[in-house]
């Protein structure tokens, strides 16, 4: 079960129109779809999850230390596994934590919360079921300072414009005291980066075609789900991975409400960016929002790294 926005099969409609196709990444997370993504960061090829988490064990116990943040508010909270790093350390010094996890998919979110809360004596969770690229309502008894995380690189999925926007609804979100941890996947050799999104067992393409099902299931589309193969490729120009489903055939699709659709042989659906980054791109995005980047520390082998800031205003 998830939380669509209701303008979701106009994003679909108006995706498909487009030449070439798009659609929205959004799609990608019911519950199936929640749980491939869980099984892709934890295959070889894909280094930013494990990276990351070196990098959240490494410093989330100094800045929690010196932040003592009584709440944590996470876009995209997924399973929650990079999020027990952050809150073993918040406990550590601010006791009870209260923990807001802002999800897509409700079954997947419910079934986190309620494993954190066997977990955590002291820790309050009020999950939220939500497209965070929407209007996000918090708790309004949300005990402050925040903490505010989006991890995984997950920002790289918005072109910049988009990046900026969602980032100015954070700042909206946070006050003063509170901070952000921004996980962002650098720009690279792009061999390493093109293994990522195409691991040898094929889970990531599974991934990619699981968004068809989602549309013939939810809005009662006629997908032929194997007349599609998943296709990732990096765009140097752009710094950006992009993955599409590529059609096999001529063929017809029909979504009620939408349309019907041509797809050639061989003609490209995109259905999603990563965006790669660099501390320069990072700072702008930040200051664009009404952000300033405080801290930002990189891995040895300058694969990903954690920008934390707080609102420009905030001493």
């Amino acid at each position: 079960m998830t939380s669509r926005p209701p303008t979701i099969l106009a994003e679909i409609r108006d995706g498909l129109a487009r030449s070439p196709k798009q659609l929205p990444s959004k799609l990608f997370y019911d519950t199936t779809g929640s749980q491939l993504f869980e099984e892709i960061t934890g295959l070889p090829e894909y280094y930013l999850t494990r990276t990351e988490e070196l990098l959240l064990n490494a410093h989330v116990p100094r800045w929690t230390a010196r932040l003592r943040a009584a709440s944590l508010v996470e876009l995209g909270a997924g399973s929650a596994a990079k999020t027990r790093i952050i809150l073993d350390a918040m406990c550590a010094h601010s006791a009870p934590v209260t923990y807001v996890p802002i999800d897509i998919s409700a079954t997947y979110l419910q079934r986190t919360a309620d494993a954190l809360r066997a977990e955590y004596a002291a820790l309050h969770v009020e999950p939220i079921v939500a497209d965070f690229t929407g209007v996000v309502a918090l708790p309004p008894s949300l005990p402050r300072p925040a903490l505010f995380t989006f991890l995984g690189s997950t920002i790289g999925n918005f072109a910049l414009s988009d990046a900026v926007l969602l980032l100015c609804q954070m700042a909206v979100l946070m006050g003063a005291g509170d901070r952000l941890i921004l996980g962002v996947d650098l720009r690279k050799d792009a061999r390493l980066l093109e293994a990522a999104y195409n691991d040898s067992r094929g889970v990531t393409a599974e991934f990619n075609r699981n968004m068809l099902h989602v549309i013939n299931r939810e809005f009662g589309a006629n997908f032929d789900v194997d007349a599609f193969r998943h296709h990732a490729f990096y765009n140097a120009a752009e710094h950006r991975i992009e993955m599409h489903l590529v059609s096999s055939r001529d063929q017809e699709v029909s979504i009620p409400g939408a349309g019907v659709f041509r797809f050639g042989d061989a003609e490209n659906i995109r259905t999603e960016i990563s965006c790669k980054y660099d501390r320069s791109t990072v700072a702008g995005m930040f200051a664009a929002a009404g952000l300033e980047l405080g801290e930002w520390c990189e891995d040895a082998d300058g694969l990903f790294a954690l920008a934390m800031g707080a609102l420009a205003r905030d001493p």
